[in-house]
């Protein structure tokens, strides 16, 4: 019986986030694990890929946290997606060849990468990881759907509660322990390019919700410390993760 845990160092959470969403056979993930995969480790603003090149790699967030965003002619931007431990950050590769936005380290990062070619060899040959690829992209569609609504229709409140509830329930997924993260990666600059929102209105919803007695903040840091509450704030439901699919 193939023990995830024993998995070489990257795979193990790489494993973990699959099984939060799809069935696996011990064979499948046996064969996950043996991928030829190498270590590479990049810096704050680093980038992963760039938008508008040919990738060849599918690389997956080992530890850290990493960003997806798209840019204006000028200047203005957007971040898209919030990728955390154990995410594959370009199954897209494997369908689409060009990068159609920009991939970077929100955090100093450890990425497993794989090469899209070994993977393609996998997923031909065994139809329940083909299945949990395809289940994995659904599912961060459904997460930017869910972003769109929030940031055209919540105020700015329910917006940043949904996000801090949504980053809790994805960690907790994945054995990560929910939120409780003592160095918030995102910055209220980040925040408010993913948020739609000004650096001070996030200050401001941040203070709210401290208030609110939702969060601590600490330094940088952020704790959940009413998690009811702050679901009753965000009028959250986690439908959209597709958190039951396994």
């Amino acid at each position: 019986m193939f023990d995830r845990d024993k998995a070489p160092p990257g795979m193990g959470v790489f494993l973990a986030k699959l099984l939060s969403h799809s069935l696996l056979s011990t064979e499948d993930q046996a064969a996950i694990a043996a991928l030829p995969h190498r270590t590479r480790h990049l810096e704050p603003n680093d980038y992963i890929l760039r938008e508008g090149e040919r990738s060849d790699i599918c690389p997956v967030l080992r530890s850290g946290f990493a960003y997806r965003q798209k840019t204006t002619p000028d200047g203005g931007r957007e971040i898209v997606a919030i990728k955390i431990p154990g995410d594959p950050l370009d199954f897209q590769s494997m369908y689409l060849r060009i990068v159609d936005h920009n991939l970077q380290a929100l955090t100093a990062v450890e990425l497993t990468v794989i090469m899209i070619s070994d993977f393609e060899r996998l997923v031909q040959a065994r139809p329940a990881i083909a299945r949990a690829v395809m289940v994995d992209i659904l599912i961060e569609a459904s997460i930017g759907r869910k972003w769109l609504l929030n940031n055209g229709r919540r105020n700015a409140l329910a917006r940043l509660a949904h996000l801090l509830c949504e980053l809790h329930f994805r960690l907790d997924d994945t054995h990560l322990g929910g939120l409780d993260v003592r160095k918030m990666p995102l910055t209220q600059e980040q925040l408010a390019d993913v948020l739609g929102l000004t650096p001070v209105h996030v200050n401001r919803t941040l203070k709210a919700l401290e208030r609110s007695g939702s969060i601590v903040r600490e330094g940088r840091g952020i704790r959940i410390a009413d998690l009811d509450a702050l679901i009753a704030v965000a009028d959250f439901s986690d439908l959209y993760l597709h958190r039951d699919q396994s």
